[in-house]
């Protein structure tokens, strides 16, 4: 390996220093937004990807398929009690099987408004491997039924386990979705290069600051998870407040953070930053997406 030699690049966008970029403010003028996304899933019984609570040789068990499948039957509609009670929008990333297998979790979204995201069918199946032309109908797909249940297609996707591959971002902007949520490069809003010459936004999406992750993955307990979304919030807004404008992505599971004994851990979050409601913007991706889509060129990484 020579020192002068150039590494493989993605050829997606270049390097840029958040620090030296053009400033923006959000619609509100403020400039932290914060949007919740809740991985709305459904699995295969039997078959399938399964979750980090389980070794894979027992991926496939009964326990752990209902262990997931707490999240829609109990764990949901209490995090909607809870969002409804405190005012805060969400987005639903969301699995078309749901749609046949609990439409009323898809009912309580629309009457919140919240945004649909495409999903996948199914969880239990990853999207990163697929032959190009089964990749391309699978977003496709999705974007056709979420369009005949919600009467518009989604803008936006986000790879079931972030399971994109190396043409995911161009069959994307090529299905007509507008912005994707599968790489975590930068705090910011930024655009990708497509191979159609066209381009695709990269949405701020937290592998970190996510319940299944850092409760699941991690093993944090519950207080600690809190903690750490505090912290994030706190300290993305003091960095916001010296100029730069940022999103704080929260990332939620009901089968996860959905459990009695982890929820009040998690409604203190959104009290905290509900505190500061007078300070951020709180969102969704969707919207996101339109107001950087709305800026002027040159202001936006890639634009």
């Amino acid at each position: 390996m020579s020192a002068t030699e150039r590494l493989e690049d993605h050829g997606r966008f270049a390097y840029s220093n958040i620090l030296k970029r053009p400033q923006y403010a959000w619609p509100n003028g403020t400039k932290l937004a914060v949007y919740t996304a809740l991985n709305m899933e459904v699995f295969r019984f039997g078959r399938g990807k399964g979750a980090g609570i389980a070794p894979p040789d027992q991926a496939e068990s009964a326990s752990v398929y209902s262990w997931r499948e707490y999240g829609n039957r109990v764990g949901f509609w209490r995090l909607a009690e809870m969002f409804d009670d405190l005012g805060i929008p969400c987005q639903a990333q969301w699995n078309t099987a749901l749609y046949d297998h609990a439409p009323d979790i898809a009912q309580k979204f629309r009457e919140r408004g919240d945004e649909f995201v495409g999903h996948g069918h199914t969880n239990s199946d990853e999207q990163g491997k697929l032959p190009e032309a089964e990749e391309k109908a699978l977003l496709v797909d999705c974007a056709a039924r979420i369009a005949a249940e919600e009467g518009a297609a989604p803008l936006g996707w986000m790879s079931p386990w972030l399971s994109n591959s190396l043409l995911t971002p161009d069959l994307l902007e090529e299905a007509g979705y507008k912005y994707f949520m599968d790489w975590t490069t930068d705090d910011q809003p930024i655009w990708f290069r497509t191979r159609s010459g066209g381009r695709i936004l990269s949405m701020p999406y937290p592998v970190e600051c996510n319940d299944n992750r850092a409760l699941v993955f991690f093993r944090y307990t519950s207080q600690e998870f809190a903690d750490m979304l505090i912290d994030q919030f706190d300290e993305m807004l003091r960095q916001a407040e010296r100029g730069t404008p940022v999103v704080c992505p929260i990332s939620l599971h009901p089968f996860s953070v959905g459990r009695p004994y982890r929820m009040p851990a998690l409604r203190r979050v959104y009290e905290h930053i509900l505190a500061h409601q007078d300070r951020i913007w709180i969102t969704r991706p969707a919207d996101i997406y339109r107001h950087i889509e709305s800026l002027a060129p040159g202001i936006v990484p890639g634009s």
